[in-house]
Parts: C-alpha cells; structure tokens; sequence
C-alpha cells in the first residue's frame, strides 16, 4: 500500500505491516490534486517539481546512471525525471494515466514546490481555485497538511514547514475558465518526514 497521509490513509489496516509512504513530491502534490478534483475534477494534467539536490546527486561532476544528474548539483540547473505525478494515480485511483510530470533540481539545499498544470472537467474561476484550497487547508483530514498562504514567499521561508504542501494562492492562474495553475511549497525534508512519524503513528494505533 502507498499512503500519502491525510489522503488515503484511512485504506490502512492492521494487516498493513510494510507500507510506503510515496515520496516528498507525491505528498506535495496528492493534497492539492485531491482537493481539485473532487471540487471542479481533473481531466489531465502535467506537473514540473523545481526541486532542491538530494543526496542522489553529485558535488562535482562524475560518474551517474543519469547523466545530468552526474553533473556537480551547487552548480547548474538540473533537468530529470520523477514518478511523484504517475505515484498520484497510486493513492487516488480516480487520477492513475491522467497525470505526468518531471523534475528541474536547481541549486539550493532544501525547499522545493510544486507547479501543476491541468485542464478542468468543467470552468471554473481563480476564486473557485484558491476557495477550495484555502477551505480545505482549514478543516478536515488535510488541516496541517495542506497549507494555503498569501504571502509573496521564497524557498527559504517554508523551511522547516510540517505542511506536506502549501499553496501559494499568488501564483494561482486560471485562462478561460478551461487551463489552471497551481504551485504548492514544500520542505522536501521536514514535511516529509513529519508525514511519516504520522503514518508509523497511525499504523501503531492499529496493532
């Protein structure tokens, strides 16, 4: 079973002894994807992660599989791949095939976000967007997991953020009603790993 916590973890059962608990960027995105397609609907949707180097990269160029990621991770923008869109169809079974994305790692040592394009099942509104997100980010399952802000923020303010996602309802778009934009921050280290003790804690109480 993959659990992004707040979305699918009530599927967890006492049976459930190795799970998995999706990838920083899966908990990112899964919140936000969830919260729009069950309000206005996702028909298909790309996703692009600027994402801050990890330990799978290199401090000086050498030798990778991935041949950009064996270039030195402080020094340049790194285009590569990421499964955390295809991961989504994993905890929501109602978007498997309609999402895809891939990874720019850029250099800075912690702090990512999110920035998802799709086509709505229906038109909607810019207010309609950030009204459902902002809804959902203060009550129910994704209170403390999904965060909404209207500040002008940086990477470095959501530092040490436990949210797995928040939104930054500045740089929400919406063309015509029929194309939308959303990014969403997150500590690709904090609020992940605040994800798991979630998870280790909810699969505890299960016995």
């Amino acid at each position: 079973l993959t659990v992004v916590y707040g979305v699918n973890d009530d599927k967890l059962t006492a049976e459930h002894k190795i799970v998995s608990n999706a990838s920083c960027t899966t908990n990112c995105l899964a919140p936000v994807a969830k919260v729009l397609n069950d309000t206005i609907g996702i028909e298909r949707g790309l996703m692009t992660t600027i994402h801050a180097y990890t330990n799978d990269q290199k401090i000086l160029d050498q030798i990778h599989s991935d041949l950009r990621r064996a270039r030195a991770a402080a020094m340049s923008i790194i285009p590569t791949t990421t499964g955390a869109a295809r991961a989504v169809g994993e905890v929501l079974p109602e978007l498997k095939g309609k999402l895809d994305g891939s990874a720019v790692r850029v250099p800075v040592p912690n702090v990512s976000l999110v920035d998802l394009t799709f086509t709505p099942k229906r038109d909607t509104t810019l207010e309609e967007v950030n009204g459902a997100l902002k809804a959902a980010s203060e009550s129910g399952r994704l209170k403390g997991i999904l965060d909404y802000s209207t500040e002008p923020l940086v990477s470095i303010d959501l530092n040490h953020s436990p949210a797995s996602s928040t939104v930054d309802s500045l740089e929400t778009a919406v063309l015509e009603g029929k194309l939308v934009r959303v990014v969403s921050w997150y500590d690709n280290e904090w609020g992940f790993s605040n994800r798991m003790v979630d998870t280790a804690t909810a699969m505890a109480k299960l016995g």
